[in-house]
């Protein structure tokens, strides 16, 4: 017949296991987080471009792309979508950093509904969303995307970085209800953070990308698409590092130019030594060439910027 353990040599060999679990760089639920993230769909204007031009948009919270979201892998997210009985349309959520029932959960909900649901991140990186109510190709196509960082447990995986931008490239219709052009691929631009040229400071109310010499530059990057794919590349520099999904696992070291699909992302390190303007490009010149180019300014008096700069955009 076993012996029972006494409750202290219980309480030491619980100890003793979440000890271990630190020292292996396990998640434990101690140290998990809980996020309450509600949006809302808003069927708005908003600029577009830097001379205040506007576009008849479908957005999460009012802009293009949606928040960025944050949190940490392991952690829960609450997640509630508002559609206001002002919308006209069906909308929906769907983060591709979920592991859930897409029936139940990425259900279109009608306005003056809404809808909830819970989900673990349970692997770092840098992930799409997006609604998905019919047709989900104009719904995107009019601004209804983001992205959700899982930053890994253990940040030693990956080289710490200096400084941080997340960059969405989408393609942008003149017409938001022409879907017959947007399934035909005939859009007019190519955008980074929802603005036609919005950091090339050779336009109206664009801003460059800043950063100092030697810091290491993290780029989250999400192609919302809904059709193209991105060949990005960094005119003058290679990047340090690669991770595709953003998941510190999917490294890749020393590489000129990388291809993003339509609803995939990736993590993007540079270090550049000298003082200079790098474009960050799509290597598919008819989406570069129609809006897809950030300047990247490499200055000593790099001035510190947000997450995504100019985001909303209102010149």
């Amino acid at each position: 017949m076993m012996k029972r353990q006494s409750p202290q040599l219980m309480t030491i060999a619980g100890a003793m296991v979440l000890a271990m679990a630190g020292l292996m760089g396990l998640p434990s639920q101690a140290s998990a987080k809980t996020h309450d993230i509600k949006m809302t769909a808003l069927e708005v204007e908003i600029v577009t471009e830097g001379t205040g031009k506007k576009y008849k948009a479908w957005t999460f919270n009012g802009q293009m792309p949606g928040p960025a979201v944050r949190v940490t892998e392991g952690d829960t997210v609450n997640f509630t979508l508002e559609n206001p009985k002002t919308n006209v349309y069906q909308h929906s959520m769907d983060f591709h950093a979920a592991e859930i029932d897409f029936l139940k959960n990425y259900r279109a909900i009608n306005p003056g509904e809404t809808i909830s649901y819970t989900f673990v991140a349970k692997k770092p990186g840098v992930f799409f969303y997006h609604c998905g109510a019919a047709p989900m190709i104009q719904h995107i196509a009019r601004g209804m995307f983001g992205a959700i960082i899982v930053d890994p447990k253990n940040p030693k995986v990956w080289p710490k970085a200096d400084r941080e931008f997340l960059l969405v490239q989408s393609e942008l219709w003149s017409n938001p209800d022409d879907v017959e052009a947007m399934f035909a691929r005939k859009f007019d631009y190519t955008i980074f953070n929802g603005g036609i040229w919005k950091y090339h400071p050779f336009f109206i109310g664009a801003e460059a990308l800043e950063a100092k010499p030697n810091e290491r530059v993290r780029i989250y990057f999400v192609n919302a698409g809904p059709n193209e794919f991105s060949s990005l590349h960094p005119i003058g520099e290679i990047w340090d590092n690669v991770y595709e999904s953003g998941n510190p696992a999917n490294k890749l070291t020393g590489v000129q130019t990388y291809v993003v699909g339509p609803g995939s992302a990736a993590t993007f390190d540079l270090v550049s030594e000298s003082p200079g303007v790098y474009p960050i490009v799509t290597h598919s010149l008819t989406s570069a060439l129609r809006g897809a180019i950030a300047a990247l300014t490499i200055t000593p008096v790099a001035k510190n910027a947000p997450l995504m700069p100019l985001t909303p955009w209102n010149p």
